[in-house]
């Protein structure tokens, strides 16, 4: 019994980081950011600073959050100011190129053009 117990717990494990594996920008502003500097093909200096930008805007939308109790639709208002100017920020850290390709993952990611736009959401 104790071995299919086991058995479970590791399949489980496994299929957890398989999953995590393949959404590398999901959590934290810092996989965020690492995951950007592979799509874009970031140096380290700009990661460093994109790291920071996403660590910013994660803060700012926890402020957000807890202001607005929750309440989505004044969320929603309240959050996109947050995400134009984290684009803007991120963009002035790219190269003309980088930023070209970083404008089209932005309109790629979600309905509502985040993911890449912010600290906080997932991108997938």
């Amino acid at each position: 019994m104790k071995k299919i117990l086991l058995i479970c717990c590791l399949v489980i494990g496994i299929t957890a980081a398989r999953a995590q594996g393949t959404h590398p920008t999901v959590g934290t502003p810092e996989e965020k950011a690492k995951g950007l500097q592979k799509e874009l093909k970031l140096n380290d200096k700009q990661t460093e600073k994109i790291q920071a930008i996403y660590k910013e805007s994660a803060d700012k939308f926890e402020k957000i959050k807890k202001d607005e109790h929750g309440n989505t639709d004044k969320m929603v208002v309240a959050v996109r100011p947050l995400r134009e100017a984290t684009v803007k920020k991120i963009k002035a850290v790219l190269t003309p190129a980088q930023a070209v390709k970083y404008d089209k993952m932005v309109k790629d990611t979600k309905a509502g053009g985040n993911g890449w736009s912010d600290g906080w959401s997932a991108t997938n």
